[in-house]
């Protein structure tokens, strides 16, 4: 029997884009997953558009916070409900293309590798290719990851019969790299499939398009969930900014 992917989905009034999203994992060459929808109190039709593919196929779940609370407390709920070998992370905006998952859960089981990330092409809101595309690092360590989060979330894969559930740190924003600093923390490498295997839907309001919001939430991560001292924590954010800027 092949490993079961949890696939961890936080929505919020993504009624836009969940559609899509949905599937391209329905759409997957490798079938044995579960894809844990966290509705974030979506004020939108998001609901219902998820309860239409639920009743079709029971592997996708959906799980409703009576409260919005943020990515990181639904991902990380989405996490304490899975059952899967693996963890893997897809947005409700962006999308994987046909053969994502049998070729990194072959490539990490072949391995034995415990964290896994792949390059990705960039989509526009309109869901249109540019001509931007993130080609991943060979391998990341921890002090490589400090200099800036070179791991796309919608492409991460960890595997939870290695590490056990690893959950992400509770911030507003920049959660993910928080979680893949806290596995490389105890793992040497994280090992990266350059083949594109997803696409980043690029949203002008997002994190990523402001970079002083990203200043601030960068250095709240060094200094207060990576405990760095104020100079490192200082010296890291700026570092992050130059790297984004440079790409």
């Amino acid at each position: 029997m092949n490993n079961l992917v949890s696939i961890i989905t936080a929505n919020y009034n993504s009624e836009k884009f969940i559609s899509q999203t949905i599937q391209s994992v329905l759409d997957q060459t490798y079938k044995n997953w579960e894809m844990i929808i966290v509705d974030d109190l979506s004020t939108d039709s998001s609901i219902p558009i998820i309860n239409s593919y639920r009743k079709k196929d029971p592997r996708i779940k959906l799980h409703q916070l009576k409260e919005n609370s943020g990515a990181a407390v639904a991902r990380n709920k989405a996490i304490s409900l899975a059952t899967g070998n693996f963890i893997a992370f897809l947005d409700s905006d962006d999308l994987w293309l046909p053969k994502k998952l049998e070729l990194q859960i072959n490539f990490m089981v072949k391995n034995n590798y415990s964290l896994s990330y792949t390059s990705y092409e960039v989509i526009n809101e309109s869901g249109v290719l540019t001509n931007k595309t993130i080609v991943c690092k060979n391998k990341l360590d921890y002090n490589r990851m400090l200099h800036s989060n070179e791991i796309g979330c919608l492409t991460a894969v960890y595997n939870k019969d290695i590490l056990g559930k690893v959950f992400m740190p509770e911030v507003r924003k920049r959660q993910d790299y928080g979680l893949w600093l806290k596995i490389l923390r105890t793992e040497a490498y994280a090992y990266g499939l350059t083949e594109v295997l997803a696409q980043y839907r690029d949203r002008s309001a997002s994190i990523s398009n402001n970079k002083i919001e990203m200043l601030k939430w960068n250095w709240n991560l060094f200094k207060n969930v990576e405990k760095l001292s104020y100079f490192r924590a200082t010296y890291y954010t700026l570092s992050c900014v130059i790297n984004k800027l440079l790409k």
